[in-house]
């Protein structure tokens, strides 16, 4: 079977069972990214709590400890891009996979019991590596299923595997929530020199937990063949290609109804040349700028969210370690399974159906709309002793649900379907490395435009610079529509090679 009749078997192959175990086995390292990510903020929680006992963990600090992961997923997104069409997607998915695992059980580790500085500096670098390994993860995870998929389901494969993240927030407030209380209950019996062990043992354990599921599916990554396309077209081994496909796929028969001429790459330009900025170089733009885009609105919505609920919130005089903690993760469940998840899976049935510069589009545009009636009539919320605040948390919600039902995971598709074989890993590594740019100026820009000073430090969040933090994020939302629409080129139904092709015909 040459090169181009494998290519065309694969995009007309029907769906089937590896399909699905190819969704799991690459779905749950964004399991265990969303796990990791997200189960940092009520472990900090409970290091203010145990380290700083009435001081909290300053603006300097905690600014820094939010970046230096999202600054080494970003560096790993480049690296490990670049790798993924130099090596293969298969050679070097494997060593993400290890990267997380180690790097969760150094959080674990961390050596410093007594020492605050010392604990946070230890974390603070396992946490980095912790980040090369997600950050590695997303651009392989993305290609491997891309090129595995067939043209008509490829969208909702990739979306079903972005999925995986709400899964995964879902399971590290879970955790979180029972490893608290399991503590808290076990502490009333203890000593106060026991319990205050005991505390510290527990948030070790809630990251040590992260290690498990990708220590689970290592098996299952490294029996996974290298991609069909990858080895046809960068590897140029038609033969070979045929026969991994053949070990996990039927790719012998294609449906009558999808008979059509084959489609080749007939990519021979260098990465970064004339060339290639004639043909990708909007299309880069466009999935670095929405990634970056976006997520400064996802990520400054989550710092925004503990900070509202912590508002509402009011410590009492009888909280313990665990109970900000446990209170951190229960909101970040309830918005996980009301809004995000719901999000997620409302793409994976729409991406095929609607296309997603459309998703896109209307993404951004729900979450301006969402930031504006929030932010505008804000300080009547939480001004107002007698305000139901139930509302706006639902209103607030919502921008979870049209973040993952739009730009959040479609920003994860789009470049994974635009770039030729032999860059496509590498090109959506810099899209991804710019989004975490993004990320990292959304939580570092609100943690110090919201600081708190001595004089005011029991009224924050302060309502008027919050207000100011809502309208900047519609702005973003309303950029990323502009961006989405005039740049960004819609992938539905057409082959990987076709996209070029386009390019190369106009």
């Amino acid at each position: 079977m040459p090169a181009p009749r494998v290519l065309s078997a694969l995009d007309v192959a029907r769906i089937q069972l590896y399909h699905f175990k190819a969704i799991v086995i690459a779905g749950m390292s964004l399991f265990t990214d969303a796990y990791d990510l997200f189960c940092i903020a009520p472990v900090l929680k409970m290091l203010s709590q145990i380290y700083y006992k009435k001081d909290s963990v300053g603006t300097p600090l905690l600014s820094t400890f939010y970046a230096i992961a999202l600054l080494g997923a970003a560096l790993g997104q480049l690296f490990v891009g670049y790798l993924g069409d130099r090596l293969g997607r298969r050679r070097v998915y494997g060593i993400c996979l290890m990267i997380m695992v180690l790097s969760s059980f150094g959080c674990g580790f961390s050596v410093c019991t007594t020492r605050r500085s010392c604990v946070m500096a230890s974390l603070g670098f396992f946490r980095f590596f912790l980040g090369l390994g997600i950050g590695g993860d997303y651009p392989l995870s993305a290609t491997i299923m891309s090129e595995f998929a067939n043209k008509r389901s490829r969208g909702t494969f990739i979306s079903a595997v972005f999925s995986m993240q709400g899964l995964g927030i879902l399971m590290s407030s879970a955790v979180t929530m029972s490893v608290c209380s399991a503590f808290k209950k076990a502490g009333e019996r203890s000593s106060e020199k026991t319990r205050a062990e005991e505390s510290d043992i527990a948030w070790r354990l809630i990251l040590m937990i992260g290690a498990i599921p990708a220590a689970l599916t290592f098996y299952w990554r490294m029996r996974m063949p290298e991609t069909a396309r990858y080895t046809a077209l960068v590897e140029k081994n038609a033969v070979q290609a045929e026969k991994d496909m053949q070990k996990v796929m039927s790719i012998s028969e294609i449906d009558e109804d999808f008979r059509e001429e084959p489609h080749t790459s007939t990519c021979s330009y260098k990465l970064f040349s004339r060339r290639f900025f004639s043909l990708h170089g909007l299309d880069l733009f466009a999935a670095s700028a929405n990634w970056f885009l976006v997520d400064v609105v996802f990520y400054t919505s989550n710092l925004l969210l503990s900070q509202i609920v912590s508002l509402s919130n009011k410590p009492s005089s009888t909280a313990n370690v665990y109970d900000s903690a446990f209170e951190a993760a229960k909101v970040a469940a309830i918005v996980a399974a009301c809004s995000t998840i719901p999000g997620y899976w409302f793409t994976v049935y729409f991406i095929d159906r609607i296309g997603r510069v459309k998703i896109q589009i209307m993404g951004f545009f729900f979450m301006a709309v969402v930031y504006l009636a929030a932010g505008i009539p804000y300080s009547w919320y939480w001004l107002h002793e007698k305000t139901n605040n139930k509302g706006f948390m639902i209103l607030y919600g919502s921008i979870f649900f049209f973040s993952n039902f739009g730009p959040n995971t479609t920003t994860f598709i789009v470049p994974a379907e635009l770039f030729p074989a032999r860059f496509r890993s590498t090109c959506h590594g810099i899209s991804g490395a710019f989004g975490k740019l993004g990320a990292i100026a959304g939580t570092v820009g609100f943690l110090w435009g919201t600081k708190r000073d001595e004089e005011h430090k029991d009224v924050f969040p302060d309502v008027k610079r919050v207000r100011i933090a809502f309208f900047i994020l519609g702005g973003v939302c309303i950029a990323g529509m502009l961006v989405t629409y005039f740049f960004t080129r819609e992938t539905m139904g057409r082959s990987l090679e076709e996209n070029e092709e386009e390019d190369i015909d106009n």
